[in-house]
């Protein structure tokens, strides 16, 4: 019987549910098992077919058909496209519109550099007058 908040649960209710779950699981385990029958699968080792042996001669009989299946499955295939190459004009253009960024961006530093120079000219001299002094 329960007893308190805390309680314990009454053990007769947790035995029927168990038998209960107990049923529930032969029932599907049954299920599963004629399922199994019927796609030929059972749960014995024994029901496997013994490995067939081909002739030598057998084997390269279906080796040279299966080669001619390949090779119709390939003649019908679609050629392969040819890659598209770009005209010595186009790389040209696209050859001089990459100098011309590059050299943009070479000015572009170069104007950066000469700004930092004087820039440091021209506190270096305020430094050593201060210093002198």
């Amino acid at each position: 019987m329960p007893r308190g908040r805390k309680g314990l649960v009454d053990t007769s209710l947790l035995e029927a549910a168990l038998i209960g779950f107990g049923q529930m699981r032969k029932d599907i385990d049954e299920k599963i098992a004629g399922i199994r029958g019927q796609l030929g699968r059972g749960d014995t080792v024994a029901a496997a077919a013994p490995r067939r042996t081909l002739s030598v001669a057998a084997r390269q009989r279906i080796a040279a058909a299966q080669r001619k299946r390949w090779a119709a499955v390939k003649a019908q295939a679609k050629p392969a496209v040819a890659k598209r190459t770009m005209s010595a004009a186009a790389r040209n253009r696209i050859a001089a519109a990459q100098r011309k960024r590059w050299a943009e961006l070479k000015k572009a530093q170069a104007k950066k550099t000469v700004a930092k120079a004087t820039v440091k000219k021209a506190t270096a001299p305020e430094k050593t007058a201060t210093a002198a002094t």
